[in-house]
């Protein structure tokens, strides 16, 4: 089968909509550091380019957890295969998350880190499919939602494909070579 990427949001509607995120999160932790904790692989351009539009103090942290491996849809299994570095007692920490799909993987994270007692505790995704939603969790700052189809770039991929897209768009599948 050919993979085909058709363009949902282009580079310049992803960091507009960037920069609207982290002027929210300016005026919420207004003279206060944040700490954000990038969900390994498919978050880090969001993190970093989110980062970029912070201008209160920032810390951040890297964590790896998944349920997808190389599949379209989630195992439903949650695997920890990389735990945060830095302790999040008493820090302000904002989950960075490139999509919000089933709910189970961050709903499982965000227990794990509320019994390390933060100061406070929140979520941010760039993509939110609240369609697929197993379980419910409380997404704190949304750049964009989708329909339910399989999305990759700007770091999301399928089987390790697609991350380096400056766009992100819907993964099809058509027939032929």
């Amino acid at each position: 089968m050919k993979e085909e990427v058709n363009v949902l949001f282009k580079e310049e509607q992803l960091m507009s909509k960037i920069r609207e995120i982290a002027d929210q999160i300016n005026r919420d932790y207004e003279g206060k550091e944040v700490y954000l904790l990038c969900i390994l692989k498919g978050s880090v351009y969001f993190t970093c380019e989110l980062s970029k539009y912070i201008k209160v103090p920032v810390k951040l942290g890297f964590l790896s957890v998944s349920s997808y491996g190389d599949g379209m849809t989630s195992s439903g299994a949650v695997e920890l295969s990389n735990d945060v570095d830095l302790d999040v007692k008493g820090k302000n920490v904002i989950v960075v998350e490139d999509i919000v799909d089933s709910g189970r993987t961050l709903a499982f994270l965000l227990h794990m880190l509320a019994k390390r007692k933060p100061e406070s505790l929140r979520l941010c995704t760039l993509l939110d499919k609240p369609g697929s939603r197993v379980t419910e969790v409380a997404v704190d700052y949304v750049g964009f939602e989708v329909p339910d189809v399989f999305v990759v770039g700007f770091g999301m991929d399928y089987a390790q494909k697609y991350r380096n897209l400056p766009y992100i768009g819907e993964l099809v599948f058509k027939e032929g070579k």
